[in-house]
């Protein structure tokens, strides 16, 4: 190992050099699209509104993130009311209703449709979350489309907009017969950068971590411990997941919710009734200016400077957002010409290109006409009802604070539309006292021409919709949760939980009533309403109440996570990154608890992001990723028995470098010492699932603890990674315990249990 790398593994790096580097991209490229025509397409009336139009391409070539798509993330099987199709032995499963009907050139459903043709797109492809960096770059991916009429089947359901049967960002030969298995030969396309909100970290790698990354091979196991050849086969291995627990079957009674010093709550908790509205809490609007609550745009101290001689006069910024609001919109124009009213400062810097094109190129006069008398009008009407329904002051979560806030999901959906409306004050600048937060106004979701803009706009338009049509009865819960006894790790004596791992599904589909894990960056949300479209982003845009987390959110430290629980999802998807596409509206029948909020809790965890392959081997770094994942796994006073599995996948992989199987043992680990059980789920890497299925298999029949495996971890990182003048080490990491783990069992058979000898003596 030459000298500056040695140096990059033993010097810790400073917090702004890791935040700088999250946000580095490689550079900029156009997106070269084909045959851009554009076939018009008549369409009638219907439930929602708005007419589904199938346009030829995604319009002018967009500047964008360098990540590998994964179309298989979203490509799930739902039945034609929305509901997720569960197996028959599925623990309280919903009843499924399916109405199909074939899909025709002519008079589709629904709204907004893109249809991109064949893209044609050289370079080097990054690896992303979703598919793992050990995955090939060409990968044969099974999907199971058993629940679908037909390979273009449209189910008969309040859609919202249009599906898009083109081909995304990548080139697709398929074998497909309805209602079958269809097997596809995907060779994600490489794309390019945008530079994009450097606050905001969205997760672009860098060149030379993103060819370590696809240099990466297979787990070489099987050299000396052979996978058992009927497992190749096989969609998932371990414990079958109906035996996991899930909510709300694992999870005891709720005490009577109440207002605490450590939990605010905005609502009448006496009125709470299910399937009714909550009533907010006080019944007149409590107004706090102070750096521990989040300033409001009706607060009577929120002024605008009067254009005045000696520019000493100032007005209410609430009155001119309501005039500006009322005023009306006839297009997008109106809508940018209304928001810098307001927000004069940024007139020349905000840019609504994103915006324009989506009204002007992606959607037909009818739709241009609800959008513009219907949707926008009513979010208006819910965004200037924020004084009668947010009354309470909303706390800050700080950094270093234990604190809950239950909020309903109608003062949430207000919130939101403020901040589609961009009407917060004092968040449109990084240099004010919200600095160390992430952005709420949505001035970045209107600006450049990507298409990626295009499908966010479309997603969160769904939300808006479905939430001024019917107002929203449940309560969610955004818990800020502090580590501050780490475990022991090295001392540790707890042993595996269980495992079951899968090549196919995905953490929100078939992990519902786990605790699922968000993939999170440390201003929560990452780029969302920027460029950002990875697991984070996309679990954001689908379940849009995620989104006012980033109001009153402060970035995450190292010892913290983010818990909420009750969101809603509103929109089925499709792809990952480039291939991301809105497909539907989505009716979520998740059961509610005693608190009415949706039996859906998501656990926000941050990973370390690495410059070196060999970096996260360093003893600090592994420790700080198992006390993260365990900060975010466990639950002070909580019976075993009552926790649900964790649902997760390949954690603080892709851009940021990490490992994926030493990521899955981290994970496990930390999941252990919580009491819980894991459903893995690799993203269509068939491989990852087989190897970490067999170090499961092999720990838990040894019964090797988690401090032995943890020791196990530092006597690989000095035997191996210390002095490697590579960048990967000659010997993997599983193979390493794999050999120590066996040696020592061979050496001691009467004590092969307890594994005594695989540690490294003292130096």
């Amino acid at each position: 190992m030459d000298m500056d790398l040695q140096t990059s593994l033993t010097d810790e790096p400073r917090p702004e050099d890791v935040r700088n580097d999250v946000q580095q991209t490689d550079g900029k490229a156009e997106l070269q699209m084909s045959d851009q025509t554009k076939d018009h397409i008549s369409s009638d009336n219907t439930p929602d509104g708005l007419v589904c139009q199938n346009l030829a391409d995604c319009g002018s070539a967009g500047e964008v993130d360098e990540s590998v798509t994964a179309e298989s993330v979203g490509n799930q099987a739902h039945s034609a009311n929305g509901q997720k199709s569960r197996q028959p032995s599925s623990p309280n499963p919903h009843p499924v209703k399916a109405t199909c009907v074939a899909a025709r050139p002519t008079n589709p459903k629904l709204t907004l449709c893109l249809s991109n043709s064949p893209s044609k797109v050289s370079g080097t492809p990054s690896d992303v979350e979703m598919l793992s960096p050990d995955s090939p770059v060409c990968g044969t991916i099974i999907n199971n489309l058993s629940d679908f009429c037909d390979g273009r089947g449209v189910c008969a359901e309040d859609s919202g907009f249009a599906k898009d049967p083109g081909i995304k960002s990548q080139q697709v030969v398929k074998n497909s017969n309805s209602g079958s298995l269809t097997e596809e030969k995907v060779c994600p396309v490489a794309t390019s950068t945008e530079e994009e909100d450097a606050e905001m970290g969205e997760c672009s790698g860098s060149s030379n971590m993103s060819q370590d990354l696809i240099e990466s091979q297979p787990d070489p196991i099987s050299k000396s411990f052979p996978l058992a050849l009927c497992n190749l086969d096989k969609a998932w291995l371990g414990t079958p997941i109906d035996e996991l627990n899930r909510k709300p079957q694992c999870a005891p009674p709720l005490s009577h919710l109440k207002a605490t010093p450590n939990h605010t709550v905005t609502v009448r908790t006496d009125l709470l009734r299910e399937r009714e509205v909550p009533v907010p809490y006080p019944s007149k609007f409590r107004d706090m200016w102070d750096d521990l609550s989040v300033k409001m745009p009706f607060s009577e101290k929120n002024l605008f400077p009067l254009e005045t001689e000696d520019g000493s006069g100032f007005q209410s910024r609430w009155e001119l957002i309501q005039t500006a609001l009322h005023r009306g919109f006839k297009s997008c124009l109106d809508v940018r010409d209304a928001i810098l009213r307001y927000n004069t400062a940024h007139a020349k810097k905000w840019d609504f290109t994103a915006l324009n094109l989506f009204c002007t190129e992606y959607l037909e006069l009818c739709e241009v006409q609800q959008l513009f008398e219907g949707i926008l009008p009513a979010m208006v009407e819910l965004a200037l009802s924020a004084p009668r329904l947010c009354t309470m002051p909303i706390p800050l979560l700080k950094s270093g604070m234990n604190h809950s806030l239950t909020l309903s999901q109608e003062q949430i959906a207000c919130l939101l539309a403020n901040a589609f409306f961009c009407t917060f004050p004092r968040r449109n600048s990084r240099k004010s006292e919200y600095c160390n937060y992430p952005e709420i106004n949505f001035y970045r979701l209107f600006e450049g021409s990507s298409p990626r803009k295009i499908e966010k706009l479309k997603t969160l338009l769904c939300y808006f919709r479905r939430v001024t049509q019917t107002r929203p009865k449940g309560l969610v819960t955004f818990t800020r949760q502090i580590l501050t006894s780490p475990p022991d790790w090295e001392s540790s004596q707890t042993q595996l939980k269980r495992l079951h791992i899968t090549c196919k599904g995905t953490i929100e589909d078939d992990g519902y009533g786990m605790l699922q894990v968000d993939f999170a960056n440390r201003f929560v949300g990452g780029g969302v309403t920027g460029h950002g479209l990875v697991q984070e982003e996309i679990r954001f845009l689908i379940n849009p109440e995620l989104i006012v987390s980033r109001l009153f959110t402060e970035a995450l430290e190292h010892n913290e996570c983010l818990i909420i629980a009750g969101t809603e999802q509103y929109s089925k998807y499709s792809g990952y990154a480039e291939s991301y596409k809105w497909e539907e509206s989505y009716k979520d029948e998740t059961p509610r608890d005693d608190w009415q909020r949706r039996c859906t809790e998501i656990v926000a965890i941050d990973a370390v992001k690495y410059r070196h392959f060999l970096e996260q081997f360093l003893p600090e770094k592994i420790t700080r990723e198992l006390n993260k994942a365990y900060c975010g796994f466990y639950r002070s006073n909580s019976n075993i028995k009552h926790l649900s599995a964790v649902a997760t996948g390949n954690w603080g992989c892709g851009a940021f470098g990490g490992d994926t199987r030493l990521k899955a043992l981290i994970q496990l680990m930390a999941a252990a010492e919580a009491g819980r059980d894991v459903a893995y789920f690799t993203f269509g890497d068939a491989q990852l699932m087989r190897d970490v299925h067999e170090m499961h298999t092999f720990l838990t029949e040894r019964q090797v603890t988690v401090g032995q495996l943890y020791s196990l971890f530092n006597y690989y990182f000095n035997e191996e990674c210390k002095n490697c003048r590579s960048t990967r080490p000659q010997t993997s990491l599983y193979s390493f315990i794999f050999e120590k783990v066996s040696a020592s069992a061979l050496s001691n058979p009467e004590q092969d249990s307890r594994m005594s000898h695989v540690t490294p003596e003292s130096q």
